[in-house]
C-alpha cells in the first residue's frame, strides 16, 4: 500500500470516528504531539504523508485518538518514497501552500505558473531587505538569492506574495540580476501575486546561480507591522534586513521563528534605523520580524 492507500484508510478512520480536524489536533496536543491543522488536512487528501520520525510517532497516537487497532494507519504507509539528493534533505516536504493563511488561494494561483522546477533548487543563500517609509507603510523589498541546481533544466524562480490588506493595490515586481519576468498572476481580491524570474538560460546540474529582484508598492502604501519569509525547503542561510525611516522608528520589534510544525520561538530586538537577523541550515518553516507603533 502506499500515499494514496493511506490517505483513504485516515479518511475512513476519522469518519468513522465522527472527529473533526480540530478535535483531532487538541486530543494529540493534550498527549504532547503538535500536528497543523493543514498536516492533517495533506495527509487525508494524499497530498503528503509521515515520513519523519516525529510524523511516525504521530500517527501511533492518532491510532488512539481514532481508536483504531494499533498499527492499522501506519501498515498502510507502504516503503519510504524515493528520494534523491534534488528532492532535498527534507522526507516530508510541506505542500507549496502550507505557511500561508489561505492555501487554497495559493495553490489556485500557482496552477498558473511552473512550479515543477522547485524541488530541484537547493536553497543556499537568501538575503531580503524591507523598506519602511515614514508613513508606516511597506514601500519595497529587495531580495538576493542564490541558488543550486540539483538536476539539469532550471530555469526559473517562482516568487508568491501576499498582502494581508486586499484593498491595497498589489505591487510592481522587477527583475534585477540575471533574471527576466515571466507569467504573472495577480490576484487583488486575495491579496496574492505569483511570478516566474527566468533566468538567463537553464542550469545545468550542480550549477548555480545569483538572482536579485525588487517588489515595490504603490500608494496607498500596505500598512507595515510584520515581514517573514517562508520556506517550504531549507535553506543555508537567510539574512533578513528591515530598514525604518530613521524619523519614525517603532516602539518595539521581536525576532520569530517557526520550524515545521514546532512551536514559534520569539526574542526582542534593540529597536534601531535598521535591524536584521541571521539564520543558518533553517526550514521548513517561516522566520520574520514583528514590530508595533505604539
Amino acid at each position: 500500500m502506499g500515499e494514496r492507500e493511506f490517505a483513504e484508510v485516515l479518511r475512513a478512520a476519522i469518519q468513522a470516528r465522527g472527529l473533526g480536524l480540530e478535535r483531532i489536533r487538541e486530543r494529540l496536543l493534550v498527549q504532547g504531539v503538535s500536528v497543523s491543522m493543514a498536516t492533517l488536512s495533506y495527509w487525508q487528501s494524499g497530498r503528503s504523508r509521515p515520513e519523519r520520525r516525529d510524523s511516525l510517532a504521530a500517527v501511533a497516537l492518532l491510532e488512539e485518538v481514532l481508536e483504531v487497532p494499533a498499527g492499522y494507519l501506519s501498515a498502510s504507509l507502504g516503503p519510504p518514497r524515493p528520494r534523491g539528493r534534488w528532492l532535498s534533505t527534507v522526507p516530508d516536504r510541506p505542500d507549496v501552500a502550507a505557511y500561508w493563511p489561505r492555501p487554497g488561494a495559493v495553490e489556485a494561483a500557482v496552477r498558473e505558473v511552473d512550479i515543477r522546477w522547485d524541488e530541484r533548487l537547493t536553497r543556499i543563500s537568501q538575503h531580503d531587505r524591507v523598506f519602511i517609509g515614514a508613513d508606516r507603510g511597506e514601500r519595497s523589498y529587495h531580495s538576493r538569492q542564490v541558488l543550486r541546481a540539483e538536476a539539469a533544466g532550471p530555469d526559473r524562480w517562482v516568487v508568491i506574495m501576499h498582502l494581508d490588506e486586499h484593498d491595497r493595490p498589489l505591487p510592481d515586481i522587477w527583475p534585477l540580476r540575471h533574471c527576466s519576468l515571466g507569467r504573472t498572476v495577480r490576484r487583488p481580491e486575495d491579496g496574492l501575486l505569483v511570478a516566474e524570474l527566468l533566468f538567463d538560460r537553464p542550469l545545468r546540474k550542480g550549477e548555480t546561480v545569483i538572482t536579485e529582484h525588487e517588489l515595490v508598492n504603490v500608494a496607498p502604501y500596505p500598512p507595515a507591522t510584520n515581514y517573514e519569509r517562508k520556506f517550504r525547503l531549507p535553506v543555508r542561510e537567510f539574512v533578513l534586513e528591515v530598514c525604518f525611516d530613521p524619523d519614525m522608528l517603532p516602539a518595539a520589534c521581536t525576532a520569530f521563528s517557526q520550524l515545521d510544525e514546532g512551536a514559534e520561538q520569539a526574542r526582542a530586538v534593540d529597536v534601531a534605523p535598521e535591524v536584521h537577523d541571521v539564520v543558518l541550515n533553517f526550514g521548513p518553516g517561516r522566520h520574520g520580524f514583528r514590530w508595533s507603533w505604539e
